[in-house]
């Protein structure tokens, strides 16, 4: 008598799991395509662009620092930033946000 009751009151799932699982795989396939895959393409588009400096680039770092490379090693990067004094700084190559083309001003701060 108690398992007819306990039978009622719960009823078997109808196979509703698949339709379920078809919707959560359908959302990360959206999430991947409008979050993940951009985000992969500009750290790909990043990389490249730090690999290819050169000497006499013209560049800004993260923290808004303009300078022209004067020497490149390996994770290094030693930047002229002061033409009068002969100031020169050494940053990470990471720290490079942009190589600024020739004649082009930095962006403005909003």
């Amino acid at each position: 008598m108690i398992n007819l009751i306990f039978a009622q009151n719960n009823p078997q799932p109808d196979g509703g799991g698949a339709y379920l699982l078809i919707g959560v795989s359908l959302m990360m396939a959206v999430w991947y395509f409008i979050v993940i895959g951009p985000q992969r393409k500009e750290r790909k588009k990043q990389q490249e662009m730090l690999a290819r400096i050169k000497k006499n680039d013209r560049v800004m770092t993260v923290g808004g620092i303009l300078g022209v490379v004067v020497g490149v090693k390996d994770n290094e990067i030693t930047l002229k930033v002061d033409e009068s004094n002969n100031v020169k700084i050494t940053v990470i190559r990471s720290a490079i946000q942009r190589v600024l083309s020739e004649g082009e001003a930095p962006p403005e701060v909003r």
